[in-house]
């Protein structure tokens, strides 16, 4: 998630992936949960092939995918520029050279080249309420109403035909999604649901759309994120501590 520049932070130095990852993110302000962890999990990378993530923060997706996937190559865009030289740090710790992070508004994105697919874990909440006292905090979850078209317009400009962009986004957030996609002239093409505890609402999902796609809709039958005692369920341990695929 983007989020502006600000004076020179703490980091704590953290691990992704049960270990394989070596991750420093800032000690204060917005820190990455399991969302990249998850939308990393989701992309269809294979070996070779560029990713774009708009948003990046401090990298998580992409270093969760450079570690699932051996010989992906991609590129991360925020608009802080603190966070992007540290997701370079974190790229250079894990030695993954062919990841590269970019200081940059998505709406403006230079010419990166193309790639076989995108992703992002935007901002969602609208404005009101009371906002978080810290800039990176508001700037990482407030968005404005249009800000889902131009993001999926951002990501998809440079997206090779039938290359994938993928959105993780809260539930509500669904027809807001698709319709993203298909102004960007990527189908909807899958819905893979993210439940908190079995039985409950999904709070969250993974959005899947191919560029140029026409392939019908479907709902997959999702992740159970939680066993009724708060714990991780097995099928979701596999894949934030072990690296398994989400089909999407």
């Amino acid at each position: 998630m983007t989020s502006p520049s600000r004076t020179p932070c703490h980091t704590t130095s953290d691990h992704l992936l049960g270990g394989r990852v070596s991750y420093n993110q800032p000690r204060d302000g917005f820190r990455s949960g399991i969302e990249p962890v998850l939308l990393a999990a989701s992309i269809p990378a294979r070996s070779g092939e560029r990713v774009l993530e708009g948003g990046t923060g401090a990298g998580a997706a992409l270093l969760c995918l450079a570690a699932r996937v051996p010989g992906v190559s991609g590129v991360g865009i925020d608009r802080d520029e603190q966070l992007v030289a540290l997701a370079a740090q974190n790229a250079a710790a894990n030695a993954w050279p062919a990841l590269r992070f970019v200081a940059a508004d998505i709406a403006s994105t230079p010419d990166l080249g193309m790639f076989d697919h995108a992703c992002a874990n935007p901002p969602y909440h609208a404005a009101g309420g009371t906002p978080s006292p810290d800039a990176s905090r508001r700037a990482a979850k407030l968005a404005p109403a249009e800000l889902f078209a131009v993001w999926a317009a951002a990501l998809a400009r440079p997206l090779r035909p039938r290359g994938t962009l993928t959105f993780i986004l809260p539930a509500a957030l669904l027809p807001v999604g698709i319709s993203a996609c298909e102004s960007a002239g990527c189908r909807a093409t899958a819905m893979l649901p993210l439940w908190p505890r079995a039985a409950q609402p999904a709070k969250l999902l993974l959005l899947r759309a191919v560029k140029g796609g026409k392939a019908p809709f479907r709902v997959l039958p999702g992740l159970v994120l939680h066993d009724p005692d708060g714990g991780f369920t097995a099928e979701a341990e596999a894949v934030l501590r072990l690296g398994a695929v989400l089909e999407v």
